[in-house]
């Protein structure tokens, strides 16, 4: 009797420790949906059952008339924004109330993260903006048109495996047709190496791919224990190989150049460069002197940062680009009409520059360009974007305050599909990114690289590979729909924060006469 006592007990505390903040949303006239002791309303989630992504997207859909909407990731109150102005400020007005993701808990810490997450996308405050400060000058104009020749290596290598992989296959998987370009960009543009993953079916590079994207039962279970008990399992490592893997590469990387910077000009040098001036600093986010103006603070960037922010720069890019670059082409599959649109601009302008692909080329493909925002519309890569405010805010045109350390959710994935701000969204026309059409409605209801100080930073860099990518295929390709395809393809329900397609993309790749 004792025992069962003592169970009884144990299990009553766990319920109430569960349920303590289910009242949260209620007492503060917030629409949501009725949460489960432990769960909240992230089961789905949790279990690998929907994507989150999707969860959002159900929600954002399931009160149409709120301009913002109240959920529970475990006993978390957490709250997804639909009102574009809303957005706009919690990503740009108000961003000192929302500069920080809230991805990690406690991220500031050094000792509550792994080291391959102390990155630009996770870490917060006053190491973001130090981070963000050093890792500015790979992405320059200079740069980006230094490594273009780079781009069309890589581009031509596209082209011969998709001409070989076709010639023999019924389908090809867009995808990842597209993953292998983008991974041979990242290896030479941003580590200074040639990763031959166009080439090499056992590329150290789709080794860690294939590693990052795995998700089994321990993975999800260390999430799960994460979301309900963050203070206790914060020195769980979530990717303890992927971490080494990365690291050793890095590693070997670092000591080839001598821990110097190259002539090169990736990266990787960037980061030398850094380094090797020492100590970095910046006026203060979270730190006030008494007079009211910002202190100084200062960091050292060391071999882990250098990793950490590699690793970012690698799983951002191609993860993003592959699933922007293969999903448009999917649309141009689609769309013969639009596919023949694309085809004559691309062999008009390289006929004015000898059928060859160059920086300037690129930048005259006005209509690939209009395509490919538009696959970026149908499909953002990043569908949902977080942030944490930092201090008790008030939303005045709800009439709503929140406590510190709310989380706050935004769904381009739902915003770009929304009819208030686009005709026939489910429709695919490059010709909406015209200055002629008036589309989006609101300029925030458009974010495939999210927007304000936290927008992806390699933002045109994604933009220029990915056109480079597709006027390669396109050039001496035609895409169409292979006998496997889905139009309306699902979302892996295992992917996060990148949207994945359940099952890849078959598309049919015929050579143009």
């Amino acid at each position: 009797m004792i025992v069962i006592a003592i169970l009884g007990s144990i299990l009553g505390a766990l319920y109430l420790y569960f349920t303590r903040t289910f009242k949260y949303w209620e007492k503060k006239g917030v629409k949501h949906d009725t949460p489960l002791p432990l769960f909240g309303n992230w089961a789905p989630v949790l279990l690998a059952k929907k994507s989150e992504v999707d969860f959002i997207n159900d929600l954002y859909w399931k009160y149409p008339d709120e301009r913002a909407v109240g959920y529970y990731r475990s006993s978390r109150p957490d709250l997804l924004v639909r009102d574009p102005n809303i957005v706009k400020r919690i990503l740009t007005t108000d961003f000192q109330y929302f500069y920080a993701r809230g991805i990690v808990e406690m991220s500031n810490d050094p000792e509550n993260i792994e080291m391959i997450r102390k990155h630009l996308v996770i870490v917060e405050g006053d190491i973001w903006r130090l981070l963000r400060q050093s890792s500015t000058p790979a992405f320059t104009s200079g740069k980006l048109k230094a490594m273009f020749p780079l781009i069309v290596e890589r581009a031509e290598r596209l082209r011969e495996r998709t001409r070989a992989i076709s010639a023999g296959a019924r389908h090809v998987d867009a995808r990842d047709l597209m993953a292998r370009y983008t991974m041979d960009f990242i290896a030479a543009c941003g580590l200074g190496i040639d990763g031959e993953v166009l080439k090499d079916e056992h590329s150290a590079f789709l080794k860690i791919a294939k590693e990052i994207n795995k998700v089994d039962v321990k993975l999800i279970i260390i999430e799960m224990l994460k979301t309900f008990f963050p203070y206790t399992f914060r020195h769980v490592k979530i990717r303890e190989k992927v971490e080494k893997m990365f690291c050793d590469l890095v590693g070997n990387i670092l000591k080839q150049r001598d821990y110097k910077p190259s002539s090169r000009n990736d990266f990787i040098d960037v980061m030398l460069e850094v380094k090797n001036k020492g100590k970095i600093e910046c006026d203060s986010m979270e730190k006030m002197k008494s007079d009211g103006t910002p202190e100084k603070v200062s960091i050292e960037i060391d071999d882990n940062l250098i990793a950490a922010q590699a690793f970012v720069f690698f799983t951002a890019g191609y993860e993003t680009s592959s699933s922007s670059t293969s999903y448009t082409l999917h649309e141009i599959a689609y769309n013969p009409e639009k596919q023949e649109k694309i085809h004559n601009e691309i062999d008009r302008v390289l006929a004015k520059h000898d059928n060859k692909l160059s920086y300037d080329a690129i930048k005259e493909m006005q209509y690939l360009e209009w395509a490919f925002k538009e696959g970026l519309r149908l499909l953002p890569p990043i569908g949902v974007l977080f942030r944490t405010c930092r201090q008790k805010y008030t939303f005045e045109e709800l009439g709503l305050t929140v406590d510190a350390n709310t989380r706050v959710m935004v769904s381009p994935h739902s915003l770009h599909r929304d009819p208030k701000y686009w005709d026939h969204p489910e429709e695919f026309r490059p010709e909406r990114f015209s200055p002629e059409f008036d589309e989006p409605k609101h300029k925030f209801a458009y974010l495939p690289f999210g927007y304000g100080p936290r927008a992806c930073i390699g933002e045109r860099m994604g933009l220029m590979q990915s056109l480079a990518g597709l006027a390669a295929i396109l050039s001496q390709f035609s895409v169409s729909p292979a006998p496997t395809s889905v139009r309306r393809p699902l979302l892996d329900p295992k992917s996060n924060l990148v949207q994945n397609i359940k099952g890849g993309l078959p598309l049919i790749f015929t050579p143009r006469t």
